[in-house]
């Protein structure tokens, strides 16, 4: 049962195989495994392949299903139309087209399964590559908000130094007065005199508009405060919105780009794996010697080319006396005296009738 199977697979006329001998039946059994085993290994690497994408068991592993089916069928084309030769050389040539389509299936075959054997690799490069795009990210957003962050930052540093500058005028406006009243500064009069009440009214005057002043400003810093305090809540509200965005770059490009970034040569080796085992139906038909399966297949494909030319010939040289014969009958007949005045009769009742219309055609016009 296995044996028909694999038979089968390598694509072989089955009624002439059971014809031929088991030491030849088994080497196409040996193709035929190659052929299936390899379709195997298709499923297996396109299911993993497409699960990076869709991220769903069961459409990765149907689609895996039809990408194996498509190899399985590839590779079956190609190993059941190369045919066995005396020369060396033009089998190659008949095969190179089938050996670069199979080194473009054994690059599609390799490269998920690479993607899997060398997953925990690739999952530390994308960890650097998702932490660098945080931190990138985190300062794209920043430099949307700093600017006005620093601009209201700005406007309350002017608030403050207001203050500050009302504050210093004030203190020196007490300074004064109280100077005045000690006998220290300006009239140097100990007491509270007409002088020591103007400058106490300016001190006074001074500290409700200093009063005021932080009054007015707290205020507004308030509200700058609370306005930096929106911005800052907005900046980290974008980066949670765009962080999973970073989280989620998992995708199968980016893991064959993580891939790209590894040591080449452990993916090289696997890649000359794979085209062993994709290219070795093709090699395994090509350095075979030519056996009995090829000459009962060469007999059967000369009869059949055979028979087709003789009836081409056949059709053709009933064609050809055909075509002698008709000319012989028609050169008889068109010596007939009969047929002669026939057609002199249907002439001159044709002519007649053309005068005729010609003549009732010109009435009317006159």
């Amino acid at each position: 049962m296995l044996k028909k199977f694999f038979i089968t697979c390598s694509g072989v006329d089955k009624n002439l195989i059971e014809d031929c001998s088991n030491g030849e039946q088994n080497k196409y059994v040996g193709i035929g495994a190659t052929v299936f085993f390899t379709a195997v290994m298709a499923t297996i690497a396109g299911s993993y392949a497409l699960f990076t994408v869709f991220d769903n068991l069961y459409a990765s592993i149907f689609f895996g299903l039809l990408w194996g089916l498509l190899i399985f069928n590839l590779d079956r084309f190609i190993v059941s139309t190369i045919k066995k030769s005396d020369s060396k050389w033009k089998e190659f040539l008949q095969a190179s087209p089938r050996i670069i389509l199979a080194v473009i299936i054994a690059i599609v075959i390799s490269k998920p399964l690479e993607l899997k054997l060398f997953e925990k690799e690739i999952n530390q490069v994308l960890l650097t590559e998702k932490n660098q795009m945080t931190l990138d990210n985190k300062a794209q957003i920043a430099a949307q908000f700093t600017p006005e962050i620093a601009k209201i930052n700005s406007e309350i540093t002017v608030l403050k130094t207001d203050i500050t500058a009302k504050e210093t005028n004030s203190n020196a406006l007490y300074e004064t007065y109280i100077a005045e009243a000690e006998g220290r500064k300006g009239t140097k009069l100990l007491g509270k005199g007409p002088v020591y009440k103007e400058k106490r009214e300016k001190h006074d005057a001074a500290l409700a508009e200093l009063n005021q002043l932080k009054k007015d400003n707290a205020e507004k810093i308030k509200n700058k405060e609370l306005a930096i305090a929106n911005l800052i809540d907005n900046q980290k509200n974008t980066e949670t919105k765009t962080q999973p965005i970073i989280e989620n770059f998992d995708g199968l490009m980016a893991r064959i780009d993580a891939l790209g970034k590894l040591p080449w040569l452990p993916s090289f080796f696997i890649f000359l794996l794979f085209l062993a085992i994709e290219t070795s139906p093709i090699f395994a038909k090509l350095i075979s010697p030519k056996g009995e399966y090829d000459f009962k297949l060469e007999d059967e494909e000369s009869a059949v080319k055979t028979w087709v030319k003789q009836q081409v010939q056949q059709r053709e040289e009933m064609l050809k006396a055909d075509i002698i014969v008709n000319k012989k009958v028609y050169k008889e007949i068109s010596e007939e005296e009969e047929l002669y005045v026939y057609k002199q009769k249907m002439a001159r009742d044709l002519m007649k009738l053309q005068a005729d219309y010609f003549y009732k055609k010109q009435q009317k016009m006159l």
